[in-house]
């Protein structure tokens, strides 16, 4: 498995391919730099790894605080954290609902100390206006799963060409079919003697 500097490099070499993609793709650049922006974020500060003590979990500083639920929820490279589109979906929602949590407090302790009022008729309203910008937010969650995305594929062709190494050929064969034979192996060795070859003295 690649280091987390070796994750940071692939992240930052791909940087100019992903930008130029964006832009030949949409002519935006609105839309390349919520594209580019995202892949940052998510290549180095929002990546899979956030479910250990990782260099993204670091980055947070006295805000990673907020991950050590995410991290005792999950196992190191789990679909949850590692699984395409899932991972980073996974992670954006637990984001959001952690900066909720925190909204809500903050406006409860703005209202009783500052007398700022707002109702949630104000909150329904604002989220309403947010969804105008649907493509906005698809392109920054791209950009976001392009980036974890680097982060799992590097980490998927580490350890298929360390397995290589060790296995040749055999490692790129389905594990299920593999372990099938094994089996059959193993059956086959244990096969109890039959009465003719006991006769035999086989």
């Amino acid at each position: 498995m690649p280091s987390g500097r070796t994750h940071d490099r692939i992240t930052l070499w791909a940087l100019p391919f992903i930008t130029g993609i964006t832009f030949f793709q949409t002519r935006s650049g609105n839309l390349t730099l919520l594209v580019a922006g995202g892949f940052i974020f998510g290549g180095l500060m929002f990546g899979p790894d956030l479910d250990i003590y990782s260099r993204q979990f670091q980055r947070w500083g006295f805000l990673r605080f907020i991950w050590l639920p995410y991290q005792k929820s999950l196992r190191h490279r789990s679909f949850l954290s590692h699984g395409p589109i899932i991972g980073t979906t996974l992670r954006v929602l637990y984001l959001s609902s952690i900066i909720s949590v925190l909204a809500i407090v903050v406006l409860e302790v703005a209202e009783k100390l500052w007398n700022v009022g707002f109702t949630w008729q104000f909150v329904g309203a604002t989220v309403m206006k947010s969804s105008r910008y649907s493509t906005e937010f698809l392109a920054l969650f791209l950009g976001l799963e392009l980036g974890a995305m680097s982060h799992y594929v590097s980490d998927w062709g580490g350890s298929t060409y360390k397995r290589v190494q060790k296995q040749g050929i055999r490692a790129l064969l389905p594990r299920a079919k593999m372990k099938k034979r094994k089996v059959t192996t193993r059956a086959r060795r244990g096969k109890p003697k039959t009465s003719k070859n006991r006769m035999n003295g086989n």
